[in-house]
């Protein structure tokens, strides 16, 4: 049902429904907003003119509890509902309790989502609907044995894929047939977990495909447009990491053909409101259809950078009955935008989750000299707020314009830089060198990027003597600021190591802390305060002077060469950006107080994330080798198998499948085997 509304319930969290709220707003109306107990102080709750409290922090019992949103609304005169993404924005069930409250929502009916939402039943659909297709089978019969035969019968590699999933959840590549079983026991398990439901589908695995998705608009008149194609290629388990609109080497035909036949999809099903249709474009322009998401998509900031369009404002206005603001001949693109999503997470640590309190979480954009009509940041939180475990570890979406490709990178190189992230490890650092290696820039683009250019992405790096010699001058200056009593520089006591007016520190990367050769001394030496310092690094000198500017920039002279420089300095980790293609990431310490001693061998596995055990893949006693699989966790809607450290022998667990861990704790005694050099 549709009909005009002046107060509208947004049932989601974080960024997605600070975004809504800001369009509700402008559009005059009033907003709800409903959260857990883990989210009872979060950013979403603050801005909105209400809040309601749905129920603990588990989303089964809070987000995903249908009458307590409905209720919330009730109570709150709540005329319509915005599901946002995730959480009940696909859940027919929903769309049905609300027609029946006589509360709007603000989406596809019921039945498109029905249509879709069973991804073996939406193929059937698309194929009478003339939409190509991958290989594959999608058929209601589950049998493991038959759906290992179908594997066999499609040849690998093929992608396990859960029936009624997204999100990469429930979803694996199989590379052989002797792999299969336990990729597709794991599947099950995490479908399970996240949509009560273990159906899986099979389909030919392309080696080198493009994910390039349509944005489709239909109204309740039978309208319906498409606002051209995102390019979702760059991936990590199958979760988009960047995105960027237009797809890069479309040609008018091309995307005329596939914004058709998304539309033509689209109106197969009867679909109102904002919706995705995605799919599989192969080096031979070659395009096959993958899902459509019923609802709008993470991605949609770029889609209304380059065509100038409110999507969220369309949303509503369809919702309340209203024709489509625009017909097809009417859209146009305008520029290039990319979206790069920050997630609390660790790329070293192979993607783990990361919690903590943000000390802070700031975007500078006076300091990086960027036009705030040119960067857009989707945030669901602010400094100090707290990261838990209990839900997806998105924290905001940084959205970029510009002229053209090349523009729009390098405004995105130069925003990623502005970001200043404390307390909680993030997949900043990564997406920058995502954004600046050699391949995306020339926009060679395929679903398996990040494997394909691994290692280079997670290789080590190496710095000039002048940016070791910056990074020096800039962090010292910055902790002299922030502890000044304590700053290395002003310090008079054995520091010295007797010569006056000097001070060595080490540099090193950070992942490499523990590595001795990996560090580069640097000398600093001045005559006195306020002159230029004398910098030193091996063989190769400077004469070095600093300049605070506007916000985290600094200048910095080397030899009478000067830079403007964006910096960040959390605890002893250096960031600097030397221009908007590079960064020097580095971990300082003094070199009094570096530990030379070798690390003792680990006797103890700790859980690396908040989470919950879901499987032990080994007994107490057995002897494992190093790298093998000890037990799987599940965190963020995700399972991270943990492994052994070295070769050895499992002594006990702590835990037991089902348990609740924290960060921290001791999951396993694990008595490593010396090497008796026999």
């Amino acid at each position: 049902m549709s009909h005009a509304f002046d107060t509208l319930l947004v049932a989601n969290r974080g960024e997605i429904a600070c975004r809504v709220m800001r369009t509700a707003r402008r559009m005059g109306l009033r907003t709800v907003a409903v959260y857990s107990d883990a989210d009872a102080g979060a950013r979403h709750v603050r801005e909105a003119d209400e809040a309601v409290r749905l129920g603990p922090a588990a989303a089964q019992a809070s987000y995903l509890d249908i009458q307590a949103v409905i209720a919330a609304a009730r109570r709150t005169g709540a005329g319509a509902v915005h599901p946002g993404y995730g959480f009940l924005s696909e859940n027919g069930d929903f769309v049905a309790a609300l027609a029946e409250a006589g509360i709007t929502f603000v989406g596809p009916p019921a039945s498109a989502i029905a249509a879709m939402g069973d991804k073996s039943a939406a193929k059937a659909r698309m194929h009478d609907a003339g939409v190509p297709l991958v290989p594959g089978y999608h058929g209601d019969d589950q049998d493991d044995a038959l759906l290992k035969a179908e594997a066999d019968r499609i040849g690998y590699p093929v992608l396990l894929k859960a029936s009624a999933g997204g999100g990469g959840k429930g979803m694996r590549v199989v590379e052989s047939a002797e792999a299969f079983q336990a990729a597709l026991d794991g599947c099950r398990r995490e479908s399970r977990a996240a949509f009560s439901d273990d159906r899986m589908l099979i389909e030919k695995y392309l080696t080198q495909p493009r994910h390039v998705e349509v944005q489709v608009f239909c109204d309740t008149q039978g309208n319906g447009v498409y606002l051209f194609e995102r390019d979702c290629s760059v991936q990590r388990r199958h979760q988009k990491v960047l995105e960027e609109a237009p797809a890069p080497g479309m040609t008018e035909a091309l995307r005329r053909e596939m914004g058709e036949a998304a539309v033509r999809a689209a109106r197969e099903i009867g679909y109102v409101g904002a919706g995705t249709v995605e799919f599989l474009l192969d080096a031979d322009g070659s395009f096959y259809f993958m899902e459509m998401n019923t609802r709008l998509q993470v991605e949609h900031p770029v889609t209304e950078m380059i065509t100038g369009q409110d999507l969220v404002e369309w949303q509503l206005r369809v919702a309340m009955g209203e024709t489509l603001p625009m017909a097809q001949e009417a859209l146009t693109i305008t520029g290039h935008s990319f979206e790069a999503r920050l997630y609390a997470e660790d790329p070293a640590q192979d993607f783990l989750p990361a919690t903590g309190t943000l000390n802070r979480f700031e975007l500078d954009l006076a300091g990086a000299g960027l036009e705030p009509t040119r960067v857009r940041l989707d945030s669901g939180v602010a400094s100090g707020d707290a990261v838990s475990m209990h839900y997806d570890p998105m924290l905001a979406k940084l959205i970029v314009h510009g002229d053209d490709r090349e523009q729009a990178l390098a405004t995105l190189n130069r925003a990623l830089a502005a970001l200043d992230i404390q307390g909680v490890t993030t997949n900043r650092d990564f997406l920058q060198r995502l954004a600046t290696h050699p391949a995306f820039r020339a926009a060679e683009l395929d679903t398996r990027f990040i494997e394909h250019h691994e290692a280079e992405l997670f290789a080590p790096r190496h710095y000039t003597a002048e940016e070791y010699a910056s990074a020096a001058l800039v962090g010292l200056h910055q902790l002299g600021q922030e502890r000044e009593s304590d700053s290395p520089w002003d310090r008079h006591d054995g520091f010295r190591l007797n010569a006056e007016h000097t001070i060595r520190i080490a540099l090193c990367d950070p992942d490499r802390i523990d590595d001795e050769d990996a560090r580069v001394i640097v000398e600093g030496k001045r005559a006195a305060p306020g002159d230029p310092w004398r910098l030193r690094i091996g063989n190769q000198a400077f004469d070095a002077t600093l300049q605070p500017l506007d916000g985290d920039a600094v200048a910095v002279t080397l030899d009478g060469h000067r830079r403007r420089l964006q910096t960040r300095l959390v605890d002893n980790n250096l960031v600097v950006m030397v221009d908007p293609r590079r960064e020097t990431r580095l971990f300082w310490r003094r070199i009094d107080a570096i530990d030379h001693g070798r690390q003792e061998a680990e006797s103890t596995l700790t859980a690396p994330m908040h989470g919950t055990v879901v499987t032990l893949l080994v007994q107490p006693g057995e002897r494992v080798e190093k790298g093998m699989a000890l037990m799987v966790m599940e965190a963020m809607k995700m399972e991270h198998t943990l492994t052994a450290p070295a070769d050895g022998q499992v002594e006990s667990f702590h835990f037991q499948a089902g348990d609740t861990v924290g960060q921290g704790d001791v999951l396993l005694e694990f008595a490593a085997i010396e090497d008796s050099g026999e």
